[in-house]
């Protein structure tokens, strides 16, 4: 018995601390956090990355930044699984491991399409068709040797599909609340997706919400979270995931891109979510959990959590 008893411990101390995780069992819904962290290699965070899973199985990702293929893997995750794959805009630390990820699907038993939603393009950044093409084309990619995923003719398997999500105009707009531009890109038996645009500097960028066995779980993505369409989309969430890249203060470049916690408890307030999740936890606002949550307090005093790699949250 006791030879029995080292062995076992012997044996698990050999695993990696990933392999204790478990997320999807718990709950019809949950959403493991991937990459907790921004695009600092210091923060010792893989980058931005979530995945949704409903009914024990991971249906949806939102951004795959740099170190969040690892997770992927760490967390028992399979592409197979995937429905769809949500982008919140195209910085690296939010698409970097698309490669990965891809390629590691090459060893897995998938045949039905996998679409890629993100932001289109302006003269700052390119379309999410356009990045995508630009990786995997044939011809042209920078990851040309894959690109039988564009094409499964070339090689078989299946076929990834990048589209664009365009903000609702005309008709369709004159249908809905003044300044409300969501859009709903994505959705099938078991899960919708909705998105609206939100504002990140100069780079098109995108909010979602994802709807699924009963609970909607929105993604804030990166925003300096002016204009009502965030506030709008979050409305009555279970779960709001909020990048906390700033701190309390923040000014020029850094503000016109991210929230600081006064606004991301404005927004939660405003919206009345049930749960709010910090994430995208860059140096400067690491070490700084007391201030963030006191500024958030001033205005939201519903539940907190900082988000760390491969947490699992339950709507």
């Amino acid at each position: 018995m006791i030879v029995r008893l080292l062995l076992v411990l012997f044996n698990l101390a050999w695993l990696p601390a990933a392999a204790a995780q478990t997320c999807g069992t718990a709950a019809p819904v949950q959403v493991q956090v991937l990459g907790s962290g921004g695009p600092e290699l210091q923060d010792r965070r893989a980058s931005s990355s979530y995945l949704v899973w409903i009914e024990g199985r991971p249906r949806v990702l939102v951004d795959i930044g740099g170190g969040a293929a690892l997770r992927f893997g760490e967390s028992g995750a399979t592409v197979s699984d995937l429905d769809v794959i949500l982008l919140t805009h195209l910085h690296a630390d939010h698409t970097a491991d698309l490669p990965a990820l891809v390629k590691s699907s090459y060893f897995e038993e998938r045949t039905r399409p996998l679409p890629i939603y993100g932001p289109d393009g302006n003269r700052f950044m390119p379309s999410t068709v356009a990045f995508v093409r630009t990786q995997f084309d044939s011809v042209r990619g920078a990851y040309r040797y894959l690109g039988g995923f564009l094409n499964p003719l070339v090689r078989g398997g299946y076929k990834l599909q990048p589209q664009d999500v365009y903000p609702l105009s005309g008709k369709l707009k004159a249908r809905r609340q003044p300044g409300d531009e969501t859009v709903y890109p994505f959705a099938n038996e078991r899960l919708r997706a909705s998105a609206v645009p939100v504002t990140h500097g100069n780079i098109p960028a995108l909010a979602w919400r994802v709807t699924a066995g009963g609970k909607n779980v929105v993604f804030s993505g990166d925003t300096n979270g002016r204009g009502e369409q965030l506030a709008r989309l979050a409305q009555g969430a279970d779960l709001f995931i909020a990048h906390n890249a700033v701190p309390e203060g923040a000014s020029g470049v850094e503000r016109d891109l991210h929230m600081p916690p006064s606004v991301i408890g404005a927004i939660a307030q405003q919206a009345q979510i049930k749960q709010l999740v910090l994430s995208h936890r860059m140096l400067r606002t690491l070490g700084k959990e007391e201030e963030t949550l006191a500024a958030i307090r001033q205005r939201y005093a519903g539940p907190v959590q900082f988000a760390n790699d491969l947490d699992c949250f339950t709507p």
